[in-house]
């Protein structure tokens, strides 16, 4: 929901996300649309989203391992984080789920199937792990694929 209390919802088979006003049975398209796919205007299982003070839209891309932006109007997205394919390299992600983006643009992402949680601060091509990474397991330091 963004500060005009507009809810924004992916639509994980359409491979889009959708703004909806009071009253909206359609919603306006904000990312993908475009079929499922790997461009910058597509998306592949979109997951999770964050929508910051700008209407910018952020997408975990879950198939396509990676986090989105799209900027209010734009018709296609930026790469912010991952995008080197599936893997556990810093550079990488591997099915992404849940995110939060702070106010200097630095994104936090869960990354489901490396069982950790990144950070990526904004511009960089390359994150740090703050929590987990450690395999899946039980222990303390240890996550089962954080959503």
């Amino acid at each position: 929901m963004d500060d005009q209390r507009y809810p924004y919802t992916s639509d994980y088979e359409k491979h889009e996300v959708r703004r909806y006003q009071i009253g909206d049975k359609n919603g306006t398209l904000v990312a993908g649309g475009n079929g499922k796919g790997a461009g910058l205007n597509q998306l592949n299982y979109p997951t999770y989203i964050f929508v910051d003070q700008q209407q910018t839209v952020y997408v975990s891309d879950n198939g396509n391992h990676r986090v989105m932006k799209w900027n209010k109007g734009a018709k296609e997205g930026i790469v912010v984080a991952g995008g080197q394919g599936g893997g556990n390299a810093l550079t990488q992600l591997w099915y992404p789920q849940g995110l939060f983006v702070d106010t200097l643009g630095t994104i936090y992402v869960a990354d489901s199937q490396n069982h950790r949680v990144m950070r990526w601060p904004k511009g960089a091509k390359q994150g740090t792990v703050i929590v987990g990474g450690n395999g899946e397991g039980e222990g303390a330091n240890q996550f089962n694929g954080p959503l």
